[in-house]
C-alpha cells in the first residue's frame, strides 16, 4: 500500500463524482413533488370545509333536539340559550365551527309557526324556538350557513 498512482487516483475522483444526483434529476423530483402538492392542498381544503359543515349540522341538531326536550319537559320554550346549560340539558354550549365562538342566533317562538308545536292553553308562548349560524359565509352547496 503506497503512494496512489495518477491512474487509482483518476478513478477515486471519477467514482465520487457519481454519488450524487444532476441538478437535472432534483429539478425532475421537485417539480413532482410540486405537482403532487398542487392536486393535494385543494382537496385537503374541500375536505377540511366539509368536516366544519358536518360539525355544524350537527350542532345545530344537537341543540333542536334539546330545545324540543326543554319544551317537552316544562311546557315551554327556554328563554336564552344559556337556561340549557344551567339547567342540565346542556353540558356546555356548542361552538359555531363556521364563527368559532357560541354565537348562535335564536328564533324567538311567536305561536305563528305553521305545524309546530303550539303551546296549549294557559302555557307561555315566547322564548327560544330555533336556532341558526351567526355567520353570513356560504357553505360548498351555495346556500347560507344562517339559514340552516
Amino acid at each position: 500500500m503506497g503512494l496512489p498512482t495518477p491512474r487509482t487516483a483518476s478513478r477515486g475522483a471519477r467514482a465520487s463524482s457519481r454519488r450524487g444526483f444532476t441538478l437535472i434529476e432534483l429539478m425532475v423530483v421537485v417539480s413532482i413533488i410540486g405537482i403532487l402538492v398542487s392536486i393535494a392542498v385543494p382537496t385537503y381544503r374541500n375536505i377540511v370545509e366539509r368536516a366544519r359543515e358536518t360539525v355544524l349540522r350537527q350542532n345545530l341538531a344537537v341543540l333542536r333536539d334539546v330545545i324540543d326536550q326543554y319544551y317537552a319537559d316544562k311546557g315551554k320554550y327556554p328563554e336564552g340559550l344559556e337556561s340549557l346549560v344551567s339547567e342540565g340539558y346542556l353540558r356546555h354550549m356548542p361552538i359555531d365551527p363556521i364563527t368559532g365562538k357560541s354565537d348562535w342566533v335564536t328564533v324567538p317562538y311567536t305561536g305563528n309557526d305553521p305545524g309546530q308545536l303550539q303551546p296549549t292553553e294557559g302555557q307561555e308562548s315566547s322564548g327560544i324556538f330555533d336556532v341558526h349560524s351567526a355567520s353570513d359565509q356560504l357553505a360548498l352547496d351555495g346556500s347560507k350557513f344562517s339559514e340552516w
